[in-house]
């Protein structure tokens, strides 16, 4: 049988094309992204346009995005990231991994949300130089770091003594950091270490009598629509911060263009949220306050004696744990 010599021509031009396609996919990098931001949060939609950013750039990369701590909490994930078992994160990173990251944690270090910027946004600030360096140590790449507000109390019952530093009667939870643990008992307050998750059906429970974890969006979209808590503290202590970072393991894979991508769409992601967060902050107070809950506030003076509190007696204890190089960097003017 003889073949028609243009339908050979075509038969091999499909072929060819459908090898050009095989390898077009072939070629194609998959990453799978971790978040913790829940569907209901404004950073849901933010990492949403990061990926899709990404993946419309034309580099060859495709990224499955599994926000709500769906692949664990900020502090498995951490941990997963370094093993290679995700390839991007958005999540707190905590200092299980390495005590300098207790820096995330240095109490009193932001109170405007000029300095917010300065610090968090800039990626040439001395703290996220030096986080980049920490990462580096641990097999992970530093993209991007947000800071979404200053972080209060979220409470069932009022403390006693609230804007001062005598003991509260309270038990409340803390992150798993020893800086804020050793910030919030010198306010007074008894501590429990707990993991984010654990924290609204513990409160629900009265395990704890409320937990040091949120900006008032968080405070509003967490507790108060589910009915928990009663009072909100805004003691302003830390930063309710993520980090945009990668898995090392992954990012060695990856071309130099495919890199570029991934860290100008996670730093653009991270400036996006430090912006519109601040924004939101005193309208989630005014929510909080129509869903009945009263919010402890600090005048002028009560803030400046809380500020020079800690860092009159918990700055001096940090330098141990950070190292006295980060403490200076972080804390020089």
């Amino acid at each position: 049988m003889k073949f028609n010599r243009y339908a050979l021509g075509a038969m091999s031009g499909l072929a060819l094309s459908s090898l050009m396609v095989t390898a077009s996919i072939a070629d194609t990098v998959r990453l799978k992204m971790a978040g913790t931001y829940p569907a209901t949060h404004f950073g849901h939609e933010i990492v949403e346009n990061m990926v899709k950013e990404i993946e419309d750039a034309g580099v060859g990369i495709k990224i499955s995005y599994f926000p709500a701590s769906q692949l664990g909490s900020g502090e498995e994930l951490v941990e997963d990231a370094i093993r290679g078992n995700v390839d991007l994160v958005q999540a707190f990173i905590y200092a299980q991994t390495d005590p300098r990251l207790e820096m995330m944690n240095l109490p009193g270090l932001v109170t405007t949300f000029d300095e917010l910027k300065s610090v968090y946004a800039n990626p040439e600030s001395n703290m996220n130089k030096i986080l980049a360096e920490i990462m580096d140590d641990l097999g992970l790449v530093y993209l991007g770091n947000t800071g979404e507000g200053l972080v209060g109390i979220v409470a069932n019952k009022k403390p006693n003594d609230p804007n001062g530093f005598g003991d509260k009667g309270m038990n409340i939870r803390v992150w798993s950091s020893e800086v804020a643990k050793k910030t919030t008992e010198s306010l007074g307050y008894r501590t429990t270490t707990m993991n984010w998750a654990e924290v609204l059906p513990a409160l629900q429970a009265g395990v704890i009598d409320g937990a040091i974890c949120c900006t008032p969006e968080w405070a509003y979209s967490t507790f108060a629509t589910a009915g928990v808590g009663k009072y909100f503290i805004p003691v302003n202590t830390a930063i309710e911060a993520s980090s945009f970072y990668a898995s090392g393991k992954s990012w060695e894979k990856l071309n130099q263009e495919q890199r570029d991508v991934i860290r100008d769409a996670a730093q653009k992601a991270a400036l996006a949220a430090i912006d519109k967060s601040w924004d939101r902050n005193e309208g989630f107070i005014d929510k909080l306050k129509e869903a009945g809950w009263e919010i402890l506030e600090y005048n002028t003076e009560e803030r400046a004696a809380l500020v020079a509190h800690i860092q009159n007696n918990v700055w001096p204890d940090l330098a141990d744990m950070i190292g006295q190089d980060i403490m200076d960097a972080l804390t020089e003017k």
